[in-house]
């Protein structure tokens, strides 16, 4: 809950008790009550924005003042056991309207990231990119090329961007394509264009290094480059570039300049065989991506990048089908020196016995690799699916197979205690009826953020060779360990 919405709930609460339990004779205190009220609610909406959550709030000012203004004093007094009745009557009433009031706010949270915690200001641009030699396979127009939206995420001067940017630019596409995703209405969710980031428009790069290493985020299917937003923040602050990809059509939405609008395709791509045929679709998006950087840091139209990117040292990092998708990109892409993989089926061309022999990293779900739960959910996924028990078996035994194969030749792999598949994403921020029992998204964002600074730290920067060690030892509830 925002402050100035806090102030408001508390405020009607206490003028709704001196209406209830106050003198009948004294109105107006009450009404000069009311006049503060107002404009204590227009300063609000003014520097925080209203959202829908708080209409119960709203509406109960306008209540008070009906309420205050016809207000007459009784001819004939009651007794006061009925005055008394009457006023507890009233304060009940009061008591479950106030829980409404604290309740959507509280429950649909205007949130705040945590400030990341390295040495950089961050800044951030966006970018739409056209791959001429592809053509768009889910357009009606044969001559439609495939198109991505892409931000980057940068070192930057303290303070000379523009303005501090939204967490989203485009909520009301986005919140469509989340409802799959959530199974919330996406109306329910727009007051997620009120929160904002730590990142601030088209600043300048920063001066302090001449390069800086580059970072490929991927987001998981039906997810948007933003869905990351903590951890982005936190690796751009430590001197990274940071490059967030919409894939489109498998994103929640990619909204391009012009302002049309790609809501996620509804195919229903199941097993391994339609997601590792589909993976090339994200594998090339990346390829492209990489190819735009390397003209980008030849010649960049805003000067921003021009010859400070440093292309020899690539990462990249993903959530779910993204973190397939990074896994891939390591074992065929030798632009790519290491990959971080947050719980996701290595999806496409099979990872040799041997492993990538490139540094990997492994974030498992707690619940995600705990066969007990799969096994558990097993009639209700075949009710649903129609597919065998066997299926489904065979299924897990594969994705087993497939994680035991990319930690060879010295991958790593970690657990975050209680954590779901969408721990390792912004999600459980949205809503505290979201995150699972046990689990503090803080604490696990937290610990996402120290294991992606010193993975990438070491393996691409060269600083701290020892700095996973020494989070092993800080945090051995995770299980941080190198095969």
């Amino acid at each position: 809950m925002r402050f100035g919405e806090m102030v408001i709930i508390l405020f009607i609460i206490a003028l709704a008790i001196a209406t209830i339990w106050g003198p009948k004779s004294k109105k107006s205190p009450l009404i000069y009550s009311l006049i503060v009220l107002y404009i204590v609610t227009v300063v609000q909406i003014i520097v925080e924005d209203c959202r829908w959550q708080m209409i119960p709030c709203y509406a109960a000012s306008v209540i008070l003042t009906i309420c205050i203004i016809f207000r007459k004093n009784e001819k004939k007094p009651r007794s006061k056991s009925m005055r008394r009745w009457t006023a507890w009557l009233w304060t009940t009433v009061l008591f479950f309207y106030a829980s409404v009031m604290v309740a959507l706010p509280l429950l649909l949270p205007v949130f705040a990231f945590n400030q990341p915690q390295g040495p950089y200001s961050v800044g951030t641009a966006v970018y739409h990119f056209i791959d001429n030699d592809r053509p768009d396979e889910y357009s009606a127009d044969p001559t439609d090329h495939r198109e991505l939206m892409v931000q980057l995420w940068y070192p930057s001067e303290p303070e000379t961007g523009e303005e501090a940017a939204p967490y989203m630019r485009d909520v009301g596409a986005i919140t469509k394509g989340l409802e799959q995703a959530l199974s919330f209405p996406a109306w329910t969710l727009s007051h997620l264009g009120l929160v904002g980031s730590h990142a601030y428009s088209n600043p300048p790069l920063s001066s302090t290094e001449e390069e800086y290493p580059i970072l490929i985020f991927s987001h998981g299917m039906t997810g948007f480059r933003n869905q990351n937003t903590f951890q982005i923040e936190e690796l751009a602050s430590h001197g990274y570039i940071v490059v967030g990809i919409d894939h489109a059509y498998d994103a929640a939405a990619t909204v391009f300049p012009d302002g049309r609008e790609i809501l996620i395709n509804k195919q229903q791509l199941s097993g391994f065989e339609a997601l590792d045929e589909h993976m090339t679709l994200w594998t090339q998006d990346v390829s492209f991506i990489l190819d735009r950087l390397e003209q980008l840091n030849g010649q960049d139209e805003q000067d921003r990048f021009t010859g400070r990117l440093d292309l020899e040292r690539i990462g990249m990092f993903g959530h779910s089908y993204g973190g397939a998708t990074a896994a891939q990109m390591l074992l065929k892409d030798s632009r790519i020196k290491a990959a971080l993989n947050m719980d996701g089926t290595l999806y496409g061309d099979p990872m040799p016995s041997t492993g990538p022999n490139k540094p990997y990293l492994q974030m498992n779900g707690e619940k995600s690799i705990d066969k007990s739960i799969f096994d558990n959910s097993l009639d209700q996924a075949m009710a649903q699916s129609g597919h065998t028990r066997e299926y489904y078996q065979e299924f897990w035994e594969e994705t087993v197979r497939r994680r035991m194969n990319a930690l060879q030749g010295g991958g790593y792999t970690m657990t975050i205690p209680h954590t779901s598949h969408m721990s390792y994403t912004d999600f459980h921020l949205f809503s505290p009826l979201l995150p699972n029992p046990g689990e503090n998204p803080r604490s696990v964002h937290r610990i996402i953020n120290e294991v992606s600074v010193a993975f990438f730290g070491q393996y691409l920067k060269g600083t701290r060779n020892n700095a996973m060690d020494e989070l092993s030892k800080k945090y051995p509830d995770i299980d941080l360990v190198q095969d």
